[in-house]
């Protein structure tokens, strides 16, 4: 499969929404538990913070987006958190297991490290093996586990907490044209 990898614009909101909400609704791979609109979603967009990363995964050719990664600053209510960043991985439920979350990564990191981010911090649900060993094979360590961490239709769901560092290699490594 031929990928595109590029930055996210306001114009892409119904792509995202288009995979993000079956993901919801499946119950299975996320801790969002609300659907999201369209124009909710352009609004975040428009309003995402300069130091984070947004990339897309683009079917060539057609120009179908089937992933994205989503990058934004851990804690924005302090500096000292400013060499962190939180990371969500997102693939249309009928593009799995098909390398598109792998592709992502590379783009991710080096737009992370441009950005002046020396950590990525995360949280996968426990209950979702396969995110978990995407991440492990991404470098990503497993910190602990926060049980009861998040609460779906009454139901506690454990989180993993993964990190990982990034390191000067992605700063000049990703030799992506449309990264």
């Amino acid at each position: 499969m031929d990928l595109l990898l590029r930055d996210v614009t306001p114009a892409d909101a119904e792509a995202v929404v288009r995979i993000l909400n079956p993901i919801i609704e499946a119950r299975l791979y996320t801790v969002f538990d609300q659907r999201f609109t369209v124009d909710a979603e352009r609004d975040y967009i428009a309003r995402f913070p300069s130091r984070g990363v947004w990339k897309l995964a683009v079917r060539q050719p057609g120009g179908e987006v089937v992933g994205f990664q989503v990058l934004e600053p851990f804690g924005p209510y302090t500096t000292s958190f400013d060499h962190v960043g939180s990371l969500g991985t997102y693939v249309a439920l009928d593009q799995r297991r098909q390398g598109i979350a792998s592709a992502l990564f590379p783009a991710t990191f080096h737009a992370a490290v441009q950005k002046g981010f020396e950590k990525i911090f995360t949280f996968v649900r426990a209950d979702n093996p396969a995110a978990l060993a995407v991440y492990t094979g991404q470098g990503f360590t497993v910190v602990g586990t926060a049980k009861r961490h998040a609460k779906i239709d009454g139901r506690y769901i454990d989180e993993v907490l993964i990190e990982r560092a990034l390191d000067g290699r992605w700063a000049g490594a990703f030799s992506g044209a449309n990264g």
